[in-house]
């Protein structure tokens, strides 16, 4: 493993470049969640509302949204190396910037900063994983790269919550700035140039379309849990972003030399599987969303404790993400993903019959359940995804693989959020009877708000049920790699079999 030869013929440490890769991007992915609980925190600090706080988790997963098309065309540019380097330099002048912040402004700068290399390092991970390992070892590889990606954003809430308590909200950029500056040494010594580069044109049009068409999109979906899905920012926005990414996909079947390689969707065998993955992201992301605010509402604990009741299932995820990566080399994406899906549904059905007084301990098994089941599906079925390309398409295909993933993720929250706010506000009893019996007022409104979690977590379980449909599908078969004239000529025309 540690023979393996660079693009220049020289010979590389593979453990230490792949150690560098994960610490590094677990930092930056790490962010994505790493504020959850410490929204209160900041808005005392800074004396800001909700909605305005609301922004530093919104505005950095817009950015990183906007930039996740782009590494396509990065990472088929620019050298591995220092691609890697320039995007953990970009993140660790965001964290300093939001580290040492004086003000909202600052620290909202410094959180869109940390976003560009994140955009950038998240899907590069994937890509030099699936390029540096042979077609028979890359489950594990990606099972390994599945922890990164899974379990760093699913223990962020904990982390954050804990430090808020320990410590001050500024630990939470503090403690990432000298790990990320030891990364960047290192991969000035381990990181190689391990992927082919060209060079592609740059269409600026491309970038423009991509860049406001998903961030338009993207900002419309997450919109949607304060404003309502009727507000006109959510329509206008969701309607700018459908119409430019319509253009952007049009312009890309036209030119040489895509900016994103649309075409991707033109094989089966990746569009089945990425479909599937989108399904999971809405039923993982927007119920890791809901259990805390009911853990929080109905049963009136901390941001921290709820964040702990999450915790089992994220190291459970942690656990199983190499198991069940090495388990793809064995047996194949289609019987895993069945066999997760069926986990994940039923740990996702009793949450539909949750009350008041269902116990804390149900729900973090049940979680778990949820989160083993997720892992017997995301990297596995991601894997097969890209192994159903050439490898020319490879670093296209992640990129439109993450987009799609992040879309999901939007609309996921986006659903499950409206659907939780307008049941229960349909069912809440009239304000007349506040006044006349409070106690019965009290009753009702406590119902309605079950009412809504329930209504929720049926959505969950249809996207659930959705996605086990999906996968059974997909072929079975074990690792797979089609070389490139054959899915030229072959897939594309829709000659694989489902």
């Amino acid at each position: 493993m540690s023979d393996s030869v660079d693009t220049h013929g020289k010979k590389y440490n593979k453990i230490m470049l792949v150690i560098v890769l994960l610490i590094g991007t677990f930092c930056t992915v790490l962010n994505q969640t790493i504020l959850t609980t410490a929204f209160p925190t900041l808005m005392k600090a800074f004396d800001i509302s909700t909605s305005t706080v609301q922004w530093l988790t919104t505005g950095f997963l817009l950015v990183n949204g906007i930039m996740i098309p782009v590494s396509a065309w990065l990472s088929n540019r620019f050298n591995t190396k220092w691609l890697y380097i320039a995007a953990m330099v970009i993140f660790e002048v965001g964290t300093v910037l939001a580290w040492t912040s004086p003000n909202y402004g600052i620290l909202l700068a410094g959180r869109l900063i940390q976003a560009v290399g994140v955009g950038i390092s998240m899907p590069l991970l994937q890509t030099i994983m699936l390029s540096i390992f042979p077609i028979e070892k890359r489950g594990s590889s990606m099972g390994i790269a599945g922890v990164v990606i899974g379990v760093a954003p699913a223990i962020g809430p904990t982390l954050s919550g804990w430090i808020i308590d320990t410590w001050s909200w500024r630990y939470l950029f503090g403690m990432i700035v000298p790990i990320v500056a030891i990364v960047i040494i290192l991969a000035l010594l381990f990181m190689k140039p391990v992927i082919k580069t060209s060079k592609p044109k740059l269409d600026w049009l491309s970038l423009f379309l991509s860049t406001f068409g998903f961030g338009s999109l993207l900002y419309g979906f997450s919109s949607v849990g304060n404003d309502g899905w009727l507000s006109k920012t959510v329509l206008l926005s969701l309607f700018i972003g459908v119409a430019l990414i319509a253009f952007f996909a049009r312009r890309q079947f036209k030119m040489d030399e895509p900016f994103l390689q649309i075409k991707v969707f033109g094989y089966k065998q990746f569009t089945i599987p990425t479909l599937l993955t989108s399904c999971v992201m809405v039923a993982m992301v927007g119920v890791e969303m809901i259990v805390p605010i009911y853990l929080q509402t109905i049963h009136g604990m901390s941001a921290l404790n709820s964040g702990l009741i999450l915790l089992p299932g994220a190291l459970m995820m942690a656990v199983m993400s190499p198991v069940t990566g090495r388990a793809f080399d064995q047996v194949g994406a289609k019987r895993l993903s069945v066999a997760g899906l069926f986990l994940l549904t039923a740990g996702t059905i009793p949450f539909v019959m949750i009350t008041k007084q269902t116990p804390i301990i149900y729900v973090t098994f049940l979680y778990a359940v949820r989160m083993f089941g997720i892992s017997m599906v995301m990297m596995p079925t991601t894997t097969s995804a890209m192994n159903a390309l050439p490898d020319n398409l490879i670093a296209h295909g992640t990129a439109v693989n993450n987009t799609v993933r992040q879309v999901a993720s939007s609309i996921g929250t986006a659903i499950l959020v409206s659907v939780l706010s307008n049941s229960t506000k349909n069912q809440m009893p009239g304000k007349g009877l506040l006044t006349s019996e409070p106690l019965l007022y009290k009753v009702k409104a406590l119902n309605a708000t079950i009412y809504g979690y329930h209504a929720a977590f049926w959505i969950a379980t249809a996207f659930c049920i959705g996605g086990f449909i999906i996968a059974l599908t997909m072929k079975d078969e074990k690792s797979r790699k089609v070389g490139p004239e054959k899915s030229e000529k072959s897939e594309m025309k829709g000659e694989s079999n489902l």
